[in-house]
């Protein structure tokens, strides 16, 4: 026959009783268990809005506590349920022990509540806090977290777990040492080193920041890395990431790697796209080409692209030795600085195409290599196996060698080609209307004079800085000139400038800012 077992004992005002609502048996045992009240099958307790059920328990009138043991379940209101083997709760502390085989489940049965599995979990109704520190399981529709310790509050479906964390999502496993999660809004806060690795084409490295689970947007701070399997990669101080679409924006010291292309972007802001490997880099905005150890290249513009372009079919016939699909397209915009240590470029815009390693310069383009400087309205750089082979400037092309602060052989032309070897010029170019200043030697190094000459083509050869020849078309005109002797602005050339002054004499060097020259009267 089942028992009704009501309690009265006076309680302060914030405590309330804890009610036997019903049990088969009741007896008591003095000896064995003091002040207990021994309760066997289909025992019932009630304590403000929670039920607790068992198939046995001890309660204690004095202290308004209970041991339950058995088939153990509580429930509060209609959407937190708890199940275990024991259950030790104090109504005055309103604090339950729950232990063995614990399983904590929120929400309703019909929504897929969010449930967590431990072996011993302390459930505080004070604070609305589980908590747990011996390993648990928290599993909600779209992820299951595990660690040793962690609370979750059913209020605010907030979880902090903390020491061996984990959390396993169908696309991607996070690692942790310390993780606040929201089973609601599926959001994992980010505050100790955590790596998240993507389908294992992603790995993403942070200390700080935030990553939804649901959509795959992610905000890291703190110098965190995203890492790509293709051996490309961005950091910087904050991280905007979104997966789902293949997205980055980076603020602040960033850094875009692609060991692939051995290439790398920096700069104060950026943005990258997965697709198409396309990448920008602004405010400090710096590449550095390290496909040969030998010349590394640093490129400075205000603005710089970059991006993988895929070969046409005519590309791929042509040249059998194509063995990728894709070449590798750089574009720099607005006060565009070059450093190489075979070659120095400035001019305002730039394009590099690494289908045939040409570097294209526009607008005002200047080069220098050694002694020489060259310049033309655009020019051309072709790279071969990483060194610089030749550059082409047209339209009103312009090459300066400089011997001396005052003596300098100049060559001007629609179209001029210097050939180098080791970062030295060792022939010069220079067709229509071919003109040249320049100032040939005796053996013993003295000046012979100044001679010009006007030509529909020249070719001039250089060994160690100095004019050692010039070969002339027959059509040649011109004059030598005594150095006493020689008429006023004959020593140059119309066209003429030198802008030593802007040449990059260093990696740094590239962000020095240059007031830009007037550009010529004839252009």
């Amino acid at each position: 026959m089942g028992l009704l077992f009501i309690v009265h004992c006076p309680l302060s005002i914030s405590q309330t009783m804890v009610y036997l609502e019903h049990s088969e048996t009741l007896s008591f045992d003095g000896e064995r268990i003091a002040n207990a009240q021994i309760l066997k099958g289909d025992v019932i307790f009630r304590h403000e809005e929670m039920w607790m059920y068992c198939d046995s328990a001890y309660f204690y009138e004095g202290t308004n506590s209970l041991d339950a043991f058995g088939h153990i379940r509580f429930v509060q209101g209609d959407t937190l349920k708890g199940f275990g083997d024991k259950l030790f709760y104090d109504g005055n502390t309103k604090l339950a022990r729950m232990r063995q085989n614990v399983k904590l489940i929120h929400g309703r049965e019909d929504e897929n509540p969010t449930i967590l599995t431990t072996d011993t979990l302390n459930y505080d109704r004070l604070a609305g806090v589980a908590y747990y520190y011996s390993g648990g399981e928290v599993k909600d529709t779209l992820n299951t977290l595990t660690s040793i310790r962690g609370n979750y509050t059913p209020g605010t479906n907030r979880a902090v777990f903390s020491q061996e964390v984990q959390l396993t999502n169908p696309k991607f496993v996070l690692n942790s040492d310390t993780l606040i999660y929201n089973t609601e809004t599926k959001v994992a806060d980010i505050i100790s080193p955590t790596t998240i690795v993507y389908e294992q084409e992603t790995t993403i490295r942070s200390s700080k920041g935030w990553y939804n689970t649901d959509n795959e947007q992610s905000m890291l701070l703190d110098r965190s890395v995203v890492e790509h399997s293709d051996g490309k990669s961005m950091t910087g101080d904050t991280i905007y990431y979104d997966k789902a679409i293949g997205f980055g924006q980076v603020l602040g010291h960033m850094a875009m790697n692609d060991t692939a292309q051995h290439a790398t972007l920096y700069g104060e802001y950026g943005q990258m796209w997965e697709e198409g490997s396309r990448g920008y880099a602004t405010d400090s905005a710096l590449m550095v080409d390290w496909s040969d150890s030998l010349h590394i290249a640093y490129i400075h513009a205000d603005t710089l692209f970059t991006e993988e372009v895929a070969y046409t079919d005519s590309m791929l016939m042509a040249d059998s030795t194509i063995t990728d699909s894709t070449y590798r397209r750089v574009r720099a915009y607005y006060g565009v600085r070059v450093y190489r240590d075979d070659m120095q470029m400035v001019c305002d815009s730039m394009v590099y195409m690494g289908c045939d390693s040409t570097i294209y310069l526009y607008t005002d383009p200047i080069c220098w290599s050694e002694n020489q400087q060259i310049s033309a309205d655009s020019m051309r750089v072709y790279i071969v196996n990483g060194a610089v082979d030749h550059a082409v400037g047209v339209v009103n092309a312009l090459c300066v060698m400089n011997d001396t602060l005052e003596i300098f052989n100049q060559m001007s032309g629609k179209e001029i080609t210097a050939y180098l070897t080791d970062g030295a010029v060792h022939t010069v170019d220079v067709s229509g209307n071919a003109l040249t200043v320049y100032y040939p030697k005796e053996d013993d190094g003295g000046y012979v004079g100044l001679n010009t000459t006007e030509s529909s083509y020249i070719r001039v050869y250089v060994e160690e800085q100095q004019i050692q020849r010039i070969r002339f078309t027959k059509e040649t005109t011109g004059a030598l000139y005594p150095l006493d002797q020689v008429p006023e602005g004959a020593e140059r050339l119309e066209s003429f400038f030198w802008e030593e002054t802007s040449r990059p004499i260093s990696p740094e060097d590239v962000f020095r800012r240059v007031e830009k020259r007037e550009v010529r009267s004839e252009k």
